[in-house]
């Protein structure tokens, strides 16, 4: 155990001085009920058209097959709050896709958390996943006593809200694992269920992902949105943050540290019509290491139609 505990130091050590807001631990074992809820989850087809969701369940609730050995899971947050904001007239972009592609920052911070635990602690066998791989994050944070699952589906801290990835790390180390987050401080409050346009949020902290404005402007992979949307598009061009904006714990969030996460200035400053007027040479230059790239521009301009048809 003093073994265990001195490890388990240096690695959240290590990890705030990458810039991780929080880092928690848990044992690597069979997620039980979380394998429960999955399953319903894609019986009610709230997937969608994302089928990946429906590949390698074994893995998604057993991280033991996704890392031989796995003793230990470690889930860690990074804050991307911007400091600033899109100009009133912009086509909303999710805060979340203002500056370059977390998965490229995130993986480099992995690599070098388990680059440290090798060469400070030994012949450790790990891997990192950042919301790329069949891997339960959230579940993982709660049980790492990092925070709650809210109304709105997404992890919930009392330090600073929601605005922050999460990214986990899989080892064979033994640790100490943290107390898991056992209580939920959404009370009454219903205010993400009443704001979502779509009615995304079918009960407290389940979300129909086929409904969801994020979904509708990334994942789905149609030549045109549904119609039924069109009207409840609220100016969304880029995933959706209303659920977040409206949660009380936000008021609480703090800006990033992270340069990485400093907004592009076109996501702040463009109009719907100087988007519209891009051309797919432009758009794949300014944002070559933007999570818009994940859309592409012909699915941009299919956004812009829907808020266009919509509004």
């Amino acid at each position: 155990m003093p073994t265990a505990n001195k490890n388990t130091s240096l690695i959240k050590s290590e990890a705030s001085r990458l810039g991780f807001m929080s880092c928690g631990i848990a044992m690597a074992t069979h997620l039980d009920e979380d394998a429960v809820r999955l399953e319903q989850w894609l019986k009610n087809g709230y997937q969608g058209g994302m089928q990946y969701m429906e590949r390698y369940f074994d893995l998604r609730t057993d991280p033991r097959k996704l890392v031989p050995g796995a003793r230990s899971v470690i889930t860690l947050l990074l804050n991307y709050f911007p400091a600033e904001q899109q100009q009133a007239d912009a086509p909303k972009i999710a805060k979340y896709a203002y500056g370059t592609d977390y998965h490229f920052v995130i993986r480099d911070k992995l690599n070098e958390l388990l680059d440290f635990i090798q060469t400070n602690i030994g012949a450790v066998d790990g891997r990192g996943f950042v919301d790329s791989a069949p891997v339960l994050e959230r579940s993982w944070a709660v049980r790492s006593g990092l925070g709650w699952v809210g109304k709105n589906g997404n992890l919930i801290t009392r330090n600073s809200g929601s605005w922050f990835f999460i990214a986990t790390l899989i080892t064979d180390l033994d640790l100490v694992s943290d107390a898991p987050f056992a209580t939920d401080h959404c009370g009454s409050c219903t205010r993400c269920i009443d704001a979502c346009p779509t009615q995304a949020i079918v009960s407290p902290s389940l979300v129909d992902g086929s409904k969801c404005i994020s979904y509708l402007t990334i994942e789905l992979k149609d030549a045109l949105i549904p119609g039924e949307f069109h009207d409840k598009m609220n100016g969304w061009m880029f995933g959706c943050d209303i659920c977040q904006d409206v949660c009380p714990w936000n008021r609480f969030a703090h800006e990033t540290k992270e340069t990485a996460f400093t907004p592009i200035r076109q996501v702040l400053n463009l109009s719907l019509k100087e988007w519209e007027d891009m051309s797919e040479e432009a758009f794949n230059s300014t944002f070559k290491n933007s999570p818009l790239k994940r859309t592409k521009w012909k699915g941009i301009m299919r956004n812009i139609k829907a808020i266009k048809t919509g509004s």
